[in-house]
């Protein structure tokens, strides 16, 4: 049995200004997102196909090692898609195994793990409002849930160093 990891939370830890990278695991594919260096807008990448391999020398592993490299990453984010309760499913588990062995092969770079309840729903949502056809949309809506997962993460980030900021300020008796 496992012990449920709650998702990280953007802190004193941050790695400072840089691009950051958003992964959606799933069984059969993984959506790849990137962020701008100064971590403001979060796009897609590519779908990386999800190895039967669980070694470190997976292939999908190598090729997100490969993208972090090219984008010079300072952060991974992984989706923990827990349920609506909160608790961790199969899907977490997954995402997790998947992340550890992230960790594993990416020493250098901090990978966290942030809540992506309801982000595959959203995705297709918004990819069939958009007219992209059901039969194309598989691939595109891991990358979609890699950028609503990743868009979340700088969303709190910029709220959680703006905050830090503010209560600097305060501190030091200057204004808000």
């Amino acid at each position: 049995m496992t012990v449920d990891k709650a998702p990280d939370r953007p802190g004193n830890d941050d790695p400072g200004r840089g691009r950051r990278i958003g992964i959606d695991v799933g069984s059969v594919r993984v959506g790849v997102a990137s962020s701008d260096p100064d971590g403001m807008i979060a796009t897609p990448v590519e779908t990386v196909a999800r190895s039967k391999d669980d070694s470190p020398n997976a292939s999908d592993l190598r090729r997100i090692e490969a993208i972090v490299r090219e984008y010079e990453a300072v952060e991974i984010v992984v989706g923990l898609p827990r349920t609506l309760r909160g608790n961790h499913g199969p899907a977490a588990e997954l995402a997790t195994r998947f992340a550890d062995r992230l960790r594993g092969r990416l020493v250098s770079v901090p990978v966290r793990m942030a809540d992506e309840r309801l982000t595959t729903v959203t995705a297709t949502r918004a990819l069939r409002e958009s007219g992209v056809r059901a039969k194309g949309q598989r691939p595109m809506i891991d990358q979609a849930a890699a950028v609503s997962i990743l868009q979340s993460w700088l969303d709190e980030r910029r709220s959680a160093l703006a905050a830090k900021h503010a209560a600097g300020q305060t501190e030091s008796g200057g204004d808000l």
